[in-house]
């Protein structure tokens, strides 16, 4: 099965957990869950559909599987991001960032370093 670009929510929870754990039973990526956790067998669908869709592998140890990614966060990160400047932004890299600056009213400070990243990145 070919690898979706994005991951719902739920799946993005989950990889979170992983990225975090970097090998971890469904008990493990379920201890990591704010409460009210979800039940043990919604953690081990959402491990086995981001099986199928290629974003984590499994091996046994025991009578347990640890999951762990096959993606590296920044990878998928970096992916989604290009995603959404190319179909919400036309590609365009200052309009993603104009579109933050103007909706997460950042403060001075932020806007400072940004532009200390932008000078750095020249």
């Amino acid at each position: 099965m070919k690898r979706s670009n994005e991951l719902t929510r739920a799946e993005l929870q989950v990889m979170n957990i992983l990225w975090d754990l970097q090998k971890a039973s469904v008990s493990e990526v379920l201890e990591q869950f704010p409460d009210p956790k979800p039940a043990y067998n919604t953690v081990l669908t959402f491990l086995r559909i981001l099986k199928e869709k290629q974003y984590v592998a499994s091996e046994a140890v025991g009578k347990q599987h640890r999951f762990y990614p096959l993606v590296q966060h920044t990878e998928y990160s970096s992916r989604f991001l290009q995603n959404v400047k190319n179909n919400l932004f036309r590609g365009s890299a200052t309009d993603l960032v104009n579109f933050f600056v103007k909706e997460e009213n950042l403060s001075a400070a932020e806007i400072e370093e940004l532009i200390a990243l932008l000078r750095k990145n020249e």
